[in-house]
């Protein structure tokens, strides 16, 4: 079961090991301390179960590896531990107190103020290593942390002076933490080919306890993660005992000086034992069997490294002082955790989002000697200046870079302009794509980043969800999540099942990111510099029946191209025509409320209601201009929220709903929505596509039934 023989590759970098016997004692002695503290920490929590009511893991039996990991890592590297990793947290220099105020959800937690679980760190304390929110660590964090180090190969290429390094100019590294039954998740494959393909600086510790909860690893997998990680070529590999301490401390001395020096990833496989429940909630005796439990018990790493320290001359009466001071110690913290304060119910709502980087339209939309452009245009002109001025800025995702630049041209020229770079393609993984940008975000990149059609950002959902959209909020305002996420929308033209749909109910469903939808080439460009400026994750929907206004009716899309400086603060809607005062004197107006395509046939059917007809043009859906929306339904009575998308339960209906609520004095006749059929896909056939879809001629219906209330 448990594999003993350690398998260390003879590496390059200088490896710590042959150390003076005292200077050994003094290693080992420091990992006995914390052992104990760990060993103490799990079992008052055990002994308190009523008041540590919020479920939680302990490492009890994965002591020795985490703590050779921690105590090795330095306050330039970049961690990301899992959801059992409290051993390792100890070596890095958190002390009990502090992860016992998370333990507790207290106020003070400096993880997340009281909002996430045990052993859910996220820090930019300065003397420990920068560790990024994460969620809790089922193979999803593995994106993210190889994002990371995805950023760290990108500034030093640039020589960046964000880059984090020693005090002798020393590389940083990435650790990334996680057992061996999330190795399966796909998740974890996307980010091992990035890993190896890219050669990035970062050391997979893979705890394998051979226990996913209830399930054994014979019943869920055909290989552990050493195995696994063979196919992927580059990938560095050992195996280690995790329960022997002076083991672990020799292969993750191996392994962070391997990718210090040599700046590729490595995968460090170490059989632990399992001595804890699963989860406080989770219990082992629900599951394990005496003989399962007495297999584990046998290779405890404390009283093993207790032998070893008295082999090597350490006396009784040291380790009778640790073992007997630790309790009062840890008793006192947990007493003091206790008795910490709660979070202050009127902080529920903060750190959704960081502050906004712009909030007023700034810059000449109109420049007098400015061009017309494309929407197509606009977007790839807001990159490229973009890039130009910003070194940290990159652009990437499926055909975007060197040959293609992208399926729609949206990003023709910018490799050759700005080399590989910093302008690439990747894989077909969506999870990548969207999910890296988390952890390029925490070391200081700024990324741009595409889905080649809204159809596929399903792949990336998760990432969306359970990584970026959260960030900010559980790292107590620490870590937002700095990213532009492009991604082109919509049908016309015969695009298909896969190639035509809309998401955006889907995507306003995620609270912690924002979503614009930008209807013509000023916009598009405004958009685009202020959501790319925004601390914030930002999903941008861009139209591709827009982008060469190729669909009739929409030539007003192309405008003029705004300067450089222009931006435009997301939340803001726009009035894109105006009722006569006569006809709104009369009573006999009525309002559009609508985004991206639905603004052109909007248009289109109110030229048969002469004056009869105010359009509003969304352009952001969260943030959402609720005071526009709210004042102009008040001052007609009448309104119609038009979208392309399926309309049960989606964002119009909501949308509809709201307004009934805030304006239902004011309106004259129930709220009208429209949008195309409910149907699963959008068909390929034009002449189903055209059946599914709005269009002027619904739109004018709509707007004549309205006016008749």
């Amino acid at each position: 079961m448990f594999k003993d023989s350690i398998s260390v590759p003879t590496f390059k970098a200088a490896v710590p090991g042959k150390e003076r016997s005292s200077g050994k004692q003094v290693t080992l002695l420091k990992a006995y301390r914390f052992m104990c503290q760990a060993a103490e920490m799990a079992a008052i929590y055990e002994a308190n179960r009523n008041i540590c009511k919020y479920v939680h893991s302990t490492s009890r039996g994965h002591e020795a590896i985490q703590i050779a990991a921690g105590l090795q890592l330095s306050p330039w590297d970049y961690a990301s531990p899992y959801y059992r990793d409290d051993s390792m947290l100890l070596a890095m220099g958190f002390t009990p107190y502090e992860l016992m105020l998370q333990l507790l959800a207290k106020r003070d937690d400096p993880a997340s103020g009281g909002r996430s679980y045990y052993s859910h760190p996220s820090s930019l304390d300065p003397e420990k290593p920068c560790i990024p929110h994460q969620s809790s660590a089922t193979g999803m964090q593995v994106i993210p942390a190889t994002g990371m180090a995805q950023g760290i190969r990108y500034l030093e290429k640039i020589g960046a002076a964000a880059l984090r390094t020693g005090p002798k100019g020393e590389a940083p590294v990435v650790l990334c933490s996680l057992g061996d039954g999330s190795v399966t998740e796909g998740e974890v494959s996307e980010a091992w080919q990035s890993a190896v393909l890219w050669e990035l600086p970062i050391i997979y510790l893979v705890q394998d306890n051979e226990w996913g909860i209830s399930a054994s690893a014979a019943e869920t997998r055909v290989m552990d993660a050493y195995e696994y990680a063979a196919g992927f070529k580059g990938m560095e590999r050992m195996r280690v005992d995790g329960s022997n301490f002076e083991e672990c401390f020799h292969a993750m001395g191996a392994a962070i000086g391997y990718v210090r020096q040599e700046r590729k990833p490595i995968l460090v496989h170490a059989c632990v034992p399992l001595l804890g429940h699963h989860t406080s909630g989770v219990r082992k005796e629900w599951y394990r069997t005496e003989a399962d439990l007495a297999l584990h018990a046998a290779k405890d790493p404390k009283p093993l490294l207790r032998q070893r320290l008295l082999e090597i001359g350490v006396q009784e009466k040291d380790l009778l002082a640790i073992e007997s001071d630790t309790p009062k110690y840890i008793s006192l913290e947990f007493d003091r955790a206790k008795e910490a304060s709660d979070p202050a119910v009127d902080t529920v709502a903060d750190h959704v989002f960081a502050p906004a980087a712009v909030t007023a339209e700034k810059g000449n939309r109109f420049p007098s000697n400015g061009n017309k452009v494309m929407m197509v245009d606009a977007a790839l002109h807001a990159v490229e200046e973009i890039l130009q001025q910003f070194p940290e800025a990159i652009f990437f995702g499926q055909d975007v870079g060197r040959r293609l630049g992208g399926v729609f041209r949206e990003a023709a020229t910018l490799a050759e302009k700005f080399g590989d770079d910093r302008v690439y393609n990747t894989a077909i993984q969506e999870a990548y794509i969207v999910g890296s940008t988390a952890g390029l975000s925490a070391v200081g990149v700024k990324p741009i980043v595409e889905i080649q059609f809204a159809d596929y950002i399903y792949p990336g959902f998760n990432q969306l969800v359970t990584e970026i959209s959260k960030s900010c909020y559980l790292s107590n305002g620490k870590f937002p999540v700095q990213t532009l996420i492009r991604v082109p929308i919509g049908a016309y033209g015969g695009g298909g099942p896969y190639h035509s749909g809309s998401v955006e109910s889907t995507l306003l469903t995620v609270k912690g990111i924002k979503v614009v939808y930008p209807s013509n080439a000023a916009d598009m460009k405004g958009l685009m510099k202020a959501a790319f400026l925004d601390p914030n994750p930002v999903v941008m929907l861009e139209h591709k029946g827009l982008y060469w206004s190729k669909v009739p009716g929409t030539q007003g899309a192309i405008t003029v191209e705004p300067d450089a400086d222009y931006v435009l603060p997301l939340g803001k809607g726009r009035i894109v025509q105006q009722a006569h005062p006569r006809d709104l004197k009369k009573g006999d107006t009525l309002c559009v409320i609508t985004y991206g395509m639905g603004v052109y046939w909007a248009q289109a059917a109110a030229a048969n209601f002469p004056g009869q007809v105010e359009i509003i043009d969304l352009r952001s859906l969260f943030p959402l201009d609720e005071d526009l929306v709210f004042s102009t339904v008040k001052k007609h009575g009448k309104a119609l929220i038009l979208t392309e998308e399926q309309l049960n339960n989606s964002f119009a209906e909501a949308l509809a709903g709201r307004i009934q609520r805030r304006c239902f004095k004011s309106l004259d006749a129930p709220v009208f929505a429209l949008g195309a059929i409910d149907l699963p896909a959008v068909p390929i056939n034009t002449i189903l596509e055209n059946a599914m879809l709005p269009n002027p001629e619904k739109v004018a219906a709509t707007m004549k039934e309205l006016l008749a209330y």
